[in-house]
C-alpha cells in the first residue's frame, strides 16, 4: 500500500511538473550549420514550429514576442501555429516585428483542423502519421496565411518562392532546385523520410521541419520514445544530416521540438518547448 501511495504521489508530481512548469519553460536552441557558399557572411535563421496557440497562453505569447530581440535575418515557421479559431490575431500580434523581417511559412494539419479529444497514450503504440477523418477545414487557416503573406512572408505550401535574407538569394521551392541560388531551403511540416528523400534528391542544402514535438514526453537519459511520423526517434529534434548516413554533401535537416502542445495533451516531460536560432555559415571545404 505504501508503494502504491508513493507511486501515486510521484505520478501526480510528474503530471504537475509537465503541465504547469515544463510546458511553460521555453528554451532557445542554437546551432551552427555549414551550408553557405565560401566567403558568405553568417545568416541567422529563427525556426518556429508547433505553437498550437489557444486562448490564455499568455506566457507563450510573451516569450514569442521577445524573439525579435535576436535580430534574425530570416524567420521560418513550419506550421501548426494555431489550435483554436480565435488564435489567429493573437498569434500574428505576438510575431509583431518579426513579420517585418523576411519570412517563410507552411501549414500543419492543425492549422486547418481543430484538435479533437484523443487518448494521448495512443502515441506509445501507434507511431505512424495520423490521418484526419475530416475533409473540410474548420479553422481559419486562410486568414492565418493571409496575415503572414501580407507581411511579405513566402508561402511555401507546395509552391516556388524566393526570398532575400542577409544578402543571400534563397530559393524555397517544391521540386528541382536552381543551382544558381545561394541557398536552397526545403520547408515542410512533418519530416517524413520519403519526402525528405525527395528534397535531398532535388538538391536542397537545408531542410526544416517540425511536427514531432521532439517526442513531447521523453525519458531522461534515454530520449524520445515516439515521433508521430516516420522519422526515427534519434532525429526527432535538433540538427542532423539526411539521410543519416551516406554522401558527405547530403543536406542538413533541422527538426524543431516546437513551442506548444495539443490542448488535449497539455504536457511535456524531459522535452522543453523550444524555438531555434540557426547560424548559417560557409561550408567546410576538404
Amino acid at each position: 500500500m505504501r508503494a502504491l501511495t508513493l507511486a501515486a504521489v510521484a505520478g501526480g508530481a510528474a503530471l504537475g511538473y509537465g503541465t504547469i512548469l515544463e510546458r511553460n519553460w521555453f528554451a532557445l536552441r542554437r546551432h551552427e550549420v555549414p551550408v553557405l557558399p565560401a566567403g558568405a557572411e553568417p545568416v541567422r535563421v529563427l525556426h518556429l514550429s508547433d505553437v498550437h496557440l489557444t486562448p490564455g497562453r499568455h506566457r507563450l505569447l510573451s516569450w514569442l514576442r521577445s524573439l525579435d530581440a535576436l535580430a534574425p535575418d530570416l524567420v521560418v515557421n513550419t506550421g501548426d501555429s494555431i489550435a483554436d479559431a480565435g488564435a489567429v490575431q493573437p498569434f500574428l500580434e505576438a510575431l509583431g516585428p518579426l513579420l517585418d523581417r523576411p519570412g517563410v511559412f507552411v501549414y500543419g494539419s492543425n492549422d486547418l483542423y481543430s484538435p479533437i479529444p484523443a487518448n494521448p497514450l495512443r502515441y506509445l503504440w501507434d507511431t505512424s502519421a495520423k490521418k484526419h477523418s475530416r475533409h473540410v477545414p474548420d479553422l481559419p487557416w486562410e486568414e492565418l496565411g493571409a496575415g503572414m503573406a501580407a507581411a511579405g512572408w513566402v508561402d511555401a505550401n507546395n509552391a516556388r518562392g524566393r526570398v532575400k535574407a542577409g544578402g543571400l538569394d534563397i530559393e524555397v521551392v517544391a521540386g528541382p532546385t536552381d543551382p544558381t541560388a545561394d541557398l536552397r531551403l526545403g520547408v515542410l511540416h512533418s519530416p517524413e523520410p520519403a519526402i525528405l528523400d525527395q528534397f535531398a534528391a532535388d538538391g536542397y542544402d537545408l531542410l526544416m521541419a517540425g511536427h514531432t514535438h521532439g517526442g513531447q514526453v521523453c525519458v531522461p537519459g534515454y530520449g524520445t520514445l515516439v515521433t508521430n511520423c516516420g522519422i526515427e526517434p534519434e532525429r526527432a529534434r535538433g540538427l542532423h544530416r539526411h539521410p543519416a548516413e551516406g554522401d558527405p554533401d547530403r543536406p542538413w535537416l533541422h527538426v524543431s521540438a516546437g513551442l506548444g502542445t495539443s490542448p488535449w495533451a497539455p504536457f511535456r516531460f524531459a522535452c522543453r518547448p523550444e524555438a531555434s536560432l540557426l547560424t548559417l555559415v560557409p561550408r567546410i571545404i576538404g
